[in-house]
């Protein structure tokens, strides 16, 4: 993989040096027919986030469901409002999410409105429980295991996804991105306990049950995801947050704390590449004191967690050869076209709109804006 990147004086010296070592790592990886691109910045703001979605290229149109995970606690380390919102209202999107097959604060409707109440995710944009009303079987690719992806029945009612994860340890799974998030993530209580168990079972009383062994249940993630790929036909977007990275998952109401630094927010239009690149920053992180990444590399190993992105790989889902671009040092405000006329859509910093393909900036006040995605100071 070829690393494209800018220095800049605050980047961190840990991270600038695991990118050169993923450059010079690419001349050993993998071949693949297509090599995708991975958007890669330091910042982890509200800014950030909004400027490396517009960094791939790809308008999400229509009516357009942003997935999260909603966090099992307020301690957990799921995505906060303030950090996602911005993004949110750039898409004029639904933040969509499905009930947990375990008990918990989100093992039903009731419950987990409750729940996202409680975290603020109803303060910045509708929230919708696509299994609230039951569920879709969506057809698979890949039958090893699973002869349908059972997800909750308002996925139906979008045109466009997109995967919004938080990148973290997990218990079961080592590590979560967006293939985690698209597979368990959209999966109702019955669809997650059919992952979990490798088509065994459909009853949550069993979701735990690993009657397959561990590869089967990972290999059962990846053709879930692409289940929700395929029926989205290119109209999904994948973004990775990785930033309070615990060895567990924001499933957990009382995490460990994170032994290693945040590291940026990656994107792509590839989900395989984009975790497969997340990965790769956790394997080559140099850990110094107090930024130590050998739990999160444990826990990732003690559950032969990397093995799905390779099987993800080989079930076509997407590739493991990338480009990754740091986008960090751009910071020129890049207008937008709109049937070819430069337009800007422009926020506050509290996330509120201001402007919305604007044909110019001339009527803002002095003070500091989101200008098309980037932090912005007007004089």
């Amino acid at each position: 993989m070829r690393v494209k990147m800018k220095a800049k004086n605050f980047f961190s010296a840990s991270i600038s040096a695991v990118l050169m070592l993923l450059s010079a790592f690419s001349t050993n990886a993998q071949t693949q027919a297509t090599k995708a691109t991975v958007y890669f910045t330091s910042e982890i703001t509200p800014e950030s986030l909004v400027k490396i979605y517009k960094a791939l290229g790809k308008e999400a149109t229509g009516k357009v469901a942003v997935k999260i995970s909603t966090g099992e606690s307020a301690q957990s380390n799921h995505l906060r409002p303030e950090l996602i919102g911005s993004l949110v209202h750039e898409v004029n999107g639904t933040i969509v999410e499905c009930n947990t097959a375990y008990g918990g604060n989100r093992s039903n409707t009731a419950a987990h409105r409750r729940a996202i109440e409680q975290r603020g995710y109803g303060d910045i944009a509708e929230v919708d429980i696509m299994d609230a009303d039951g569920y879709i079987d969506l057809p698979v690719t890949d039958t090893k295991y699973l002869q349908y992806n059972r997800v909750g029945s308002h996925l139906s009612n979008y045109d466009f996804l997109i995967n919004l994860a938080h990148f973290k340890g997990h218990a079961m799974g080592g590590f979560g991105g967006v293939l985690k998030n698209q597979s368990i993530g959209i999966a109702t209580p019955e669809g997650k306990t059919l992952i979990h168990t490798a088509g065994r079972y459909d009853d949550p009383r069993y979701v735990f049950q690993n009657p397959s062994g561990q590869d089967a249940f990972l290999e059962s993630m990846a053709a879930a995801a692409q289940s929700v790929h395929d029926y989205f036909k290119g109209n999904t977007i994948y973004i990775n947050v990785m930033n309070n990275l615990s060895v567990d998952c924001d499933c957990d109401g009382h995490p460990s704390a994170p032994q290693m630094k945040d590291i940026g927010i990656l994107a792509s239009l590839d989900p395989v590449a984009l975790d497969k690149a997340c990965l790769d920053l956790i394997f080559n992180h140099q850990s110094t004191a107090g930024d130590n990444s050998a739990p999160l590399v444990q826990r990732i190993n003690g559950r032969h967690g990397a093995h799905i992105v390779d099987y993800a790989a080989e079930i076509g889902l997407g590739s493991l050869s990338y480009d990754l671009v740091d986008i960090t040092n751009s910071s020129a405000v890049e207008p937008i076209s709109v049937n070819g006329v430069q337009k800007y859509n422009v926020y506050g910093l509290d996330g509120v709109k201001i402007l919305s393909n604007a044909d110019n900036i001339d009527s803002l006040t002095p003070g500091i804006y989101i200008i098309n995605g980037v932090k912005t100071q007007i004089k």
